[in-house]
């Protein structure tokens, strides 16, 4: 058993164990567009349909008609929950989306979004991706004040906030602003009303939201620029973090809900959540990841015959490492692409192939070769386990296995779920001990620093590797989620406003309306 150190990670050579990983999944994707001459609810079923990777468990549309909203959603996928009578019944001037895969509350029909919430006698709409980590206590707050819920989820929190507020303060973008004030956590939220669509971030810019154009005085947002392409919409800008936009027949307007903070954008969105081909900067996530391949190769390089993916999201970075090393690059690994969230659980046996339901090696490709795999990240481990294992049953070798991440240590609370830090297999193992876990025979993790290197210069909410958080995490939010040994690096609180109540803020609106 030997230890070879390549460049800023070590690469160990070990034997065979056992282990576990799964899928890592990002809470939602959402969209809204203003465009009172075409159809949006079509519009917004196709940009979900391009959205669909961010989330598989429930899909909904609410459109704005200039006197009221209607809402249709349900559990499934995009293609389940709307068919074409759904999108014929929905004529409107404004339309927002929601693909939900959920990491704060319920996960029934209830959870489904866009939440509705009534101020007097107006419906708004509000969908939201990201995770709130202070709703636990907005919502008992909010339940002492009499205000009724359908479901847990933080998302419901929001909207009712904002209903709240508004009915207070007169003026929705002015609900949304003290709303903003309360929240803590990683947001991107769109809402409609019969006759406007807003978007709104968490001053951070953890989770993404991007603007488009589509014509005069038409409008998109969008969690990725992915689903702006679908719809023949220009990306213009993003939305800037604490900002508020509001589009309607006066045109699109922009103000300050907060003031902007030190910059915290998700990382993972360029590791594995965000499709190849969205753009940031000017560079599309394909050009990133393949370009982590690259410098992966460069830190933890390996004598071998062949790369290949774990598809889909591993390829660019497989692609880039290949490349980097000059070694050849294959399709080992076969992908059904038909199998997606289902209520319809497999039998015990099936349960037990495992991965098997998604992947299947090529025994023709990998038979008697040294193999490299690369992953865009290891989590939780069983995943890696199991197809290390496919491949040495299909003929392989040798097999290496890379990630274009480094080592996942620390639970995320902003719309990620590894929210338990038990579950993350760096955080339990040292890297011998993973790689004998996954039964590879070396294993290299991409450097925090190489990772940085690849992508837009800016800042990165990185604390799933280091366990620095950009916006505190509540005690009683992650109490008993964390190892022994483990203490998570919060900011100080007291530059919050961690302190002020909803009924502080109605009375501040009072006081406000009583003095004009």
């Amino acid at each position: 058993m030997t230890e070879q150190t390549c460049g800023v990670r070590d690469v160990v050579d070990l034997g065979q164990d056992d282990g576990d990983t799964a899928e890592i999944h990002d809470e939602c994707g959402v969209f809204g567009v203003w465009a009172p001459n075409r159809d949006p609810a079509r519009m917004t079923y196709f940009a979900l349909r391009a959205l669909q990777h961010r989330g598989q468990e429930s899909a909904g549309i609410a459109v704005g008609d200039g006197k009221t909203v209607l809402v249709r959603k349900d559990l499934g996928l995009v293609t389940q929950v709307f068919t074409e009578a759904d999108l014929a019944a929905m004529p409107g001037k404004v339309a927002i989306g929601h693909c939900r895969y959920g990491t704060a509350g319920a996960k029934g029909w209830e959870a489904a979004q866009p939440h509705l919430s009534t101020i007097d006698d107006t419906i708004i709409a509000l969908a939201h991706n990201g995770t709130l980590v202070n709703f636990d206590s907005l919502r008992r707050e909010l339940i002492e004040m009499g205000i009724p819920f359908r479901s847990n989820t933080d998302s419901e929190v929001a909207a009712k906030l904002i209903g709240y507020f508004t009915q207070r303060g007169h003026r929705l973008r002015s609900g949304i602003a003290h709303t903003m004030r309360m929240i803590k956590g990683g947001y991107a939220m769109v809402l409609a009303r019969e006759n406007a669509l807003y978007a709104f971030r968490d001053p951070h810019g953890i989770r993404p939201l991007v603007l488009g154009k589509l014509g005069e005085n038409e409008w998109v947002v969008a969690s990725e620029t992915c689903a702006l392409d679908i719809v023949g919409a220009t990306y213009v800008r993003d939305v800037e973090p604490g900002e508020i936009i509001r589009i309607s027949d006066d045109g699109m307007r922009s103000e300050r809900g907060l003031p902007p903070a030190d910059r915290h954008d998700c990382i993972f969105e360029h590791v594995y959540f965000s499709r190849p081909d969205s753009i940031k900067d000017g560079s599309s996530f394909y050009l990133m990841r393949h370009n982590m391949g690259r410098r992966l190769a460069r830190e933890t390089p390996v004598d071998a015959d062949l790369v290949i993916s774990v598809p889909d999201s591993g390829t660019p970075a497989a692609e880039g490492y290949a490349a980097e090393l000059g070694l050849p690059y294959g399709t080992g690994l076969i992908k059904n692409r038909y199998v997606a969230r289902t209520f319809i659980q497999p039998t015990q046996e099936l349960r037990q192939r495992g991965v098997r339901l998604k992947l299947n090696p090529l025994p023709d490709v990998v038979r008697g070769k040294r193999i490299v795999m690369v992953d865009d990240s290891i989590v939780r481990g069983t995943t890696s386990k199991q197809i290390v294992r496919m491949l040495r049953e299909a003929g392989a070798t040798e097999v290496h296995v890379r990630s274009a991440s480094p080592m996942v240590k620390w639970p995320c609370f902003y719309g990620i779920d590894t929210a338990n830090q038990d579950q993350l297999i760096a955080a339990n193992m040292e890297l011998k001990e993973i790689c004998s876990y996954i039964e590879a025979d070396t294993l290299g993790f991409l450097s925090i620093e190489g990772l940085l290197s690849c992508v837009p210069s800016g800042g990165y909410c990185t604390a799933c590797f280091t366990g620095d958080y950009p916006v505190e995490i509540p005690k009683s939010f992650y109490e008993e989620k964390f190892l022994p040994g483990y203490t998570p690096h919060n900011p100080d609180p007291s530059a919050s406003d961690a302190s002020i109540s909803i009924s502080d803020i109605a009375f501040d609106l009072k006081e406000s309306e009583n003095g004009d």
